[in-house]
Parts: structure tokens; C-alpha cells; sequence
């Protein structure tokens, strides 16, 4: 979706300051509108269940965005009215650059007075009514509860760690890095001292580690008896080229075509299978989360790492299909990983070979990259993996996504993602090139990440975070929220049990 732009925020401010429209509202005669329950509350953001108007006819529902210099107080329940700029991202949920927002409650909207004057001409920019009915809220409560649960849960395991644990958590290695083997193709004592010695949040595994259904599953199953804290077991299960699994025939699992092909044939519920069917064959041997799908657009001919690994070459396309994709894993019971923020489909270079940069402003981002992500956001994407792509239009400087602190604000802040944000692999030579494992490492905690994927040296890069919690550079609360948030969602996902 493209976000409201600068020049329409800069109109709403001048119209507010300059008099040509009140404070609270702006004329309705220009504008479109739709009326629906609030599902999904964000900092700009709001989903919508879409009750009434024209936009029915595109979807039924909608993420609204909404400039800055409006505050968002709907909450989920609440039903609203919004107008929009007549403009539709068509992608499920479809999405719109909103304009103003009324909160209308149990659906009896009154009429609103502003200086003494009717104003059912009028759209406020947010109106919350007194209702007489009792909002039993059985539903939201239990969630809130639930919610509340695993938080207290996560915080007893949390506080029963020390620091080292803390920051071990922060890391998904492959189980090479641990043992010292040249490739692991099982786990006995060895992982046990290894886990043990380094407990760490998560292994990863590729091809040459997956041999045949049982030898994964007792590998597998055994590494998560050997570890204190259940592991996130991790796999690049794309389809098409990128199948650790599937592309070896003795795993048994389903082959796909490229995701090229899949976003070609416009229909989302292949996507959705996709999604599903990796998720339910791969959660059979013991793996938790996916790093797919991916959510790049192949916007670059010249560009060497996406390709046919992307949806597609637009926007509407690669966004509908990756929402779809999201919510196949979800029903596997699965975790997913958005890749490779900002984008990737757009860059000349691989940045596993190097430096890597999105010659972009963060309008065009907002106007391309960003949408996919949005969806796989909104669509309830658990990961958004950062990938070390430079993108000195919006920084400033040279800095890889994977460890600015601006473009994992932008994810967080902008685009409302509240999951764990990942880095790609640090042993890429976009990074190794320039930082040790342990600069790097303590670059990428400052700048927000939560989980670092596969440090060069695993020892350095948790003894460079350490080092610098120990002397204030990083602070213990810092990595505290990024552990807790790790923590909750193995406990949500059954990965750790209470």
C-alpha cells in the first residue's frame, strides 16, 4: 500500500493552521467512505472488517492508514467510519490512504456539534461516543487474559536466567557453530555438551543436514530434549528453488513450482496452499518456523538473488499473494519470516557476496517495497527477517538495513510490525567485509533487532553484546524486551510448555 504522502500531510496541516478547514475535520464531499469493526489496531494503521459501502465490491477488509498528525484511538471492537482518498490497493486485506476516521461504537452514530454548529457534514478525526449498553467484551477479555498468561509465563522463565542465557536466546545458529562437526546429521552427546555450553535460541538446518524423515525427526527431536529452553528449529522451505527439504525426494515431502509461477497464476488460494502445505509437511519432522515467504518484488531484471523466488513483478500481485502464503502457515501451525526487509528485488547486487544497496527514497519504498510487507504484517507474519541492504536515501549513510536503527524504527513505528524482527544470515559478506561478529552483533541489538542469525563467530558476537550490556552501551533492559518477546512466542507457539 502507499503510504499517505508527504504532500498530503502537509495539506491536512496547512488546512488546520491556515483555517480552510477545522482542527478536528475535513470536508466529506471530497472524500469516499466505509463503515466496519475494527480487528487490528496500529500506531497508523487500523483493520477492518468491512460492514458497508462501495469498497465491498473489492474486499471485505481493509487496512486504513492514516497520516501521522491523526491519532488513532479506535480499539478493536470498536465499529468506525472512514474516509479514504477514493484510491484502492487491490490485495486481501485491501488497503487505503485514510483521511479521517469516526468512531460510531454499537453502530448509533449521533449527530456531532463542533462550535456550536451541526456538523453531519462534517468528518471528524476521531469521535468516541457514550454507550448505554455494557460491553460484555467475552472474547477480548479472554484474549487480554490468554495475552497476560504468557506474559507472566515468559517473565518466570526470563527472570530465571542470567544475562549470558538472555543473550544466548537472542541467536539461531546452525548446529555446525555449536558442535564443532563438519556437517551434523545427528544429535547425540555431543549436541547435549554443545547446547548445554551455548543455549541458544534456535538451530537451523540445510539440506546436507536432512537425510530422511526419521533421521530428521530424531535429530531434531533429540536436540529439543537436550535443550533447557524449547528451540525454534528453523528451515528455508520457500518452494521452488529454495527447498532445503524438498528437494531432496527421500524427505517425501510436496514439491512446488517457482513462487514466480504460483503469482502468475493470480489465484491466492495457491499461495494459501503453498503456505499450509509446507507448514503441515515440515512441522511433521520437527521444524517450527520457516524463514518464507518471501515478500521482495521482483522489480530488477538485473537484480541476482530474487528472480523467480518472488511472487511477482508488481506490487498488487506479490502483496495478495504473500498475505495468502502468511496465513497458509498460520493454520499449519507454523511460524513464518517476511523476507528480506526493506526489499531486495530491487538491488544490482547479492549481498551475500558484498555490499548491497536499494538506491531508493523512503516515498518509493513506501510507493513498492514496503507493500508486500504491510500485508504479510497485517496478514499475522510472526518474523520480519532485515536483510544487509543499504538504503542511503533514507539513512544517510551506508549502514545495512540489519543494523539501522532508522529502517528497524520504520518497521516497527511505520509499519506497525509487533513480532520478532530477525537479521539474514551475518555471515554474509555485507557484513563480515566490514564488522567483526561481535561489532556486528552489538550494532544490530542497539538498532532493535531481536535475533541474529548465524554470527561468523558465535562465541565473539555473544561476548561483544555481553561486553557491552556490562558497560552500559547496551543496557540489561534492552535485551530483556527482546527476550521476553522471544520467550512469548515459543510459549504461544508450543515450543516451550508451562
Amino acid at each position: 500500500m502507499k503510504k499517505v504522502s508527504f504532500l498530503v500531510i502537509v495539506s491536512l496541516l496547512a488546512l488546520a493552521f491556515f483555517g480552510c478547514a477545522r482542527s478536528e475535520s475535513v470536508s466529506e464531499a471530497d472524500y469516499s467512505a466505509f463503515t466496519g469493526t475494527v480487528s487490528e489496531v496500529w500506531e497508523h494503521s487500523l483493520m477492518i472488517d468491512v460492514t458497508e459501502g462501495d469498497i465491498l465490491a473489492s474486499s471485505d477488509c481493509v487496512i486504513a492508514t492514516f497520516p501521522e498528525a491523526i491519532g488513532i484511538d479506535a480499539a478493536v471492537g470498536d465499529e468506525v467510519q472512514v474516509w479514504y482518498d477514493g484510491d484502492i490497493m487491490e490485495s486481501y486485506p485491501a488497503q487505503v490512504n485514510a483521511v479521517s476516521y469516526e468512531i460510531v461504537q454499537a453502530g448509533a452514530a449521533e449527530e456531532i456539534t463542533v462550535e456550536g454548529e451541526s456538523a453531519e457534514a462534517e468528518i471528524p478525526r476521531y469521535y468516541e461516543e457514550e454507550s448505554d449498553t455494557e460491553d460484555t467484551g467475552g472474547d477480548a477479555a479472554e484474549e487480554s487474559a490468554a495475552g497476560d498468561e504468557v506474559s507472566a509465563q515468559a517473565a518466570e522463565l526470563l527472570a530465571a536466567m542470567t544475562l549470558e542465557e538472555q543473550i544466548y536466546q537472542m541467536f539461531i545458529v546452525t548446529p555446525e557453530q555449536i558442535t564443532g562437526v563438519s556437517v551434523a546429521t545427528r544429535a547425540g552427546s555431543a549436541t547435549e555438551e554443545a547446547l548445554q555450553a551455548y543455549p541458544v535460541g534456535g538451530l537451523v538446518y540445510f539440506a546436507d543436514n536432512l537425510v530422511t524423515r526419521e533421521q530428521c525427526s530424531e535429530m531434531i527431536a533429540n536436540s529439543q530434549s537436550y535443550s533447557k529452553v524449547g528451540l525454534f528449529i528453523a528451515v528455508d522451505e520457500e518452494g521452488g528453488t529454495v527447498a532445503r527439504i524438498g528437494s531432496n525426494s527421500a524427505m517425501g515431502t510436496t514439491s512446488f513450482p517457482s513462487m514466480k509461477t504460483i503469482g502468475d497464476s493470480g489465484d491466492a488460494e495457491e499461495a494459501r496452499n503453498v503456505g499450509y502445505t509446507i507448514g503441515t509437511e515440515i512441522r511433521e519432522l520437527g521444524f517450527n518456523l520457516d524463514f518464507a515467504p518471501v515478500a521482495d518484488i521482483d522489480s530488477n531484471p538485473d537484480n541476482p538473488v530474487i528472480g523467480d523466488r518472488s511472487f511477482g513483478t508488481d506490487a498488487a500481485t506479490v502483496s495478495e499473494m504473500v498475505s495468502a502464503a502468511v496465513q497458509g502457515f498460520q493454520e499449519s501451525g507454523v511460524l513464518s519470516t517476511l523476507k528480506h526487509f526493506p526489499g531486495h528485488g530491487d538491488t544490482a547486487t547479492d549481498s551475500h557476496e558484498g555490499y548491497t544497496e536499494l538506491n531508493k527514497t523512503l516515498e518509493e519504498l513506501w510507493e513498492l517495497e514496503f507493500v508486500p510487507f504491510q500485508s504479510g504484517i497485517a496478514a499475522g507474519a510472526d518474523f520480519v527477517m532485515v536483510g544487509h541492504i543499504s538504503v542511503p536515501q533514507v539513512t544517510g549513510d551506508d549502514v545495512p538495513a540489519s543494523l539501522s536503527g532508522t529502517m528497524i524504527d520504520i518497521l516497527k513505528n511505520d509499519l506497525g510490525f509487533e513480532g520478532l524482527v530477525i537479521t539474514d544470515s551475518m555471515r554474509m559478506e555485507a557484513i563480515t567485509d566490514r564488522w567483526s561478529s561481535a561489532e556486528a552483533a552489538v550494532m544490530a541489538v542497539q538498532a532493535g533487532v531481536d535475533v541474529i542469525l548465524m554470527p561468523e563467530n558465535l562465541e565473539e558476537a555473544v561476548a561483544g553484546i555481553l561486553d557491552a550490556a556490562e558497560s552500559g552501551e547496551i543496557s540489561e533492559e534492552r535485551i530483556a524486551r527482546s527476550v521476553q518477546k522471544i520467550l512469548e512466542t515459543k510459549i504461544r507457539a508450543g515450543i516451550v510448555s508451562m
